[in-house]
């Protein structure tokens, strides 16, 4: 049973299209999984086109491509589980996360340490987008700034930490390679003008999105999907369970307590 539950809310007993798959079946999938987890990993094409098929049967894969540029774009990059394919209407519910990483939190700390050291250098990279953008850190190599010469790899790390901060996004991709540039020209007007839930509702937003995507699953599993912190999530998911969207479950063969969407 348990099984059954978790494969439909992954969108596997969902019908395949009788025609071509587009956009609207894009949506149907997002809606179901919640993000899709970008991989370089291409036995046969990049992991992350791989769940549109099992779901959806032969589709073009510009389908996704497609999704991730222009203003109308219906996904955006940035870290969930990992790097991620997200549906637009996310972005507010990661505005967290972003400014905690602007902070130093919410990264690896060794992109932190970094740029704790090279906030002048970082800051003269958001310049470089604001006024060429979009543009790639391979972009930046040999340009003389304020500070000297930047090499690639020094860019590099410039363009991760403002990706994380939020300050910089993905406009679109040539290969393996990220185009960036400023949010406010890449995401659709409408996706901006959405308010930011407090941490709290952004929390339970994103545990309610796991759930949905689980259909059942530990404590564990609902964290895990947008990597959130146990501090961040215990009393979220109590509160979702005192307002009835979890059901409090045992699963046999489960070590562990599970949760019902």
């Amino acid at each position: 049973m348990a099984r059954r539950i978790a494969l439909g809310a992954q969108g596997f007993t969902d019908p395949q299209p009788a025609g071509t798959p587009d956009r609207r079946h894009l949506a149907r999938v997002l809606s179901r999984t919640g993000l899709l987890q970008i991989d370089s990993v291409s036995a046969v094409v990049r992991a992350h086109y791989m769940p549109l098929y099992s779901r959806l049967g032969p589709y073009p894969l510009a389908l996704l491509d497609n999704a991730a540029v222009t203003r109308k774009r219906k996904v955006f990059e940035y870290w969930a589980h990992e790097a991620s394919f997200l549906p637009v209407e996310t972005w507010p519910l990661l505005r967290w996360r972003m400014l905690r990483a602007e902070r130093g939190e919410e990264m690896y700390l060794g992109l932190a340490k970094w740029g704790r050291e090279r906030k002048a250098m970082i800051e003269e990279i958001y310049g470089q987008v604001a006024e060429r953008g979009p543009i790639a850190a391979s972009d930046i190599e040999g340009h003389k700034g304020n500070g000297g010469w930047w090499g690639w790899s020094e860019a590099k790390h410039a363009f991760e930490w403002l990706f994380w901060a939020g300050r910089i996004t993905t406009a679109y991709r040539r290969g393996f390679e990220r185009y960036y540039d400023l949010p406010e020209r890449v995401l659709p007007q409408a996706v901006l003008d959405l308010p930011v839930p407090s941490v709290e509702e952004a929390h339970r937003e994103l545990l309610r999105i796991s759930a949905r995507a689980h259909g059942i699953a530990t404590y564990g599993d609902l964290r895990d999907y947008f990597r959130l912190a146990p501090g961040d999530t215990k009393d979220r998911i109590e509160e979702l369970v005192e307002a009835g969207e979890l059901l409090p479950v045992r699963v046999e063969g489960w070590d562990r307590p599970a949760y019902l969407h």
